[in-house]
């Protein structure tokens, strides 16, 4: 049977209804078990081992790359394999996330008092909070549903995203807790562009040695000109004996220079722009970048803490690394 278009529409937005009805329930669910389970996970001294069955265990496989991605130490581990070998990865100081709607998974019945030989913390998600898993837990996450989204009331739907959602609160609770900020989640996704944003400082990205385009203050306009064509780099640092940078010379400054009526043997700081903006090598590169955006210029001088010249960026290196 080909279903005809309005069908299709009606289908799709009946399943986000119920799917939405369900999920709006979630907020009035938390309460003491909620705190409890957060506070377990961020007072644990090891690792957050997540497992769970068939659809639930999908949902702990994303769960536990949210909590180890947000820094919280955590893998998934599959029930049957933690029966057969993968318990030897579980250690007294980790705490335990099962997932399980009906809380009466069969290998629970053997999982269940391994743990408690181990002293280890076991948390419940579950719709069935007097099932063997709700039982046996410290903490019960309530993620029941009255219906499922399939029509047939058979596949789970709302229960799965009870399921994520619940565990993604969870997830952003103890994130929050900790004080997990965005630098923190940038070196867990260091070739991410996040990473590339927030990880990366201006002495990543500029240009050095040769590639710098510098000369002295007592260079004529005639040298910066040349220094100019030799980098391409629309400016150029016009320096002191100690590397300390007095002023920048651009394209600019040469086309006003020359349409004033100046020579070319004349001093470069007569043209010069005196105390030019500068960038840290320390600082930020998506900071550097915005200051650059800000001011409305291509390129500038890289600097340390002490003033003296160490490189020269402009935006194009900022693009390359990722950095938009």
């Amino acid at each position: 049977m080909i279903a005809d278009n309005n069908f299709l529409l009606e289908a799709g937005r009946q399943t986000l209804m119920l799917e939405l009805q369900e999920a709006s329930q979630l907020p009035d669910r938390l309460g003491d078990d909620f705190i409890k389970a957060a506070e377990a996970i961020i007072n644990c001294k090891g690792k957050l081992i997540v497992s769970g069955i068939g659809k639930s265990g999908h949902i702990g496989k994303k769960l536990a790359a949210t909590f180890a991605s947000t820094g919280t130490p955590a893998f998934f581990v599959h029930p049957a394999e933690a029966l057969h070998g993968d318990l030897g990865m579980v250690e007294s100081q980790d705490v335990m996330l099962f997932i399980s709607y009906s809380g009466g998974a069969k290998e629970l019945d053997l999982i269940i008092p391994r743990l408690e030989e181990k002293s280890v913390v076991l948390l419940a998600m579950t719709g069935k909070s007097h099932s063997p898993l709700g039982l046996a837990a410290k903490a019960v996450l309530d993620i029941s549903v009255e219906r499922e989204a399939c029509p047939m009331r058979l596949a789970p739907t709302s229960s799965t995203v009870n399921t994520l959602m619940m565990g993604d609160a969870l997830a952003m609770a103890v994130m929050q807790a900790r004080g997990f900020n965005e630098e923190d989640f940038a070196r867990s996704h260091p070739a991410g562009a996040l990473g590339a944003r927030l990880l990366n400082k201006v002495h990543h990205l500029m240009r050095r040695d040769t590639e710098v385009p510098q000369v002295s203050i007592h260079a004529s306009i005639m040298d910066a000109m040349l220094e100019l064509s030799r980098t391409g780099l629309g400016l150029v640092a016009v320096c002191d004996e100690q590397l300390q940078v007095k002023g920048v010379f651009t394209d600019g400054d040469l086309r006003r220079w020359l349409v004033g009526g100046g020579a070319l043997a004349d001093n470069v700081s007569l043209a010069m722009t005196v105390n030019g903006t500068t960038l840290n090598a320390q600082s930020r590169a998506i900071d550097a970048k915005e200051q650059l955006m800000k001011k409305k210029i291509s390129a500038a001088p890289v600097v340390d803490d002490h003033g003296q010249l160490v490189g020269a960026i402009n935006l194009q290196n900022f693009y390359q690394a990722g950095i938009l």
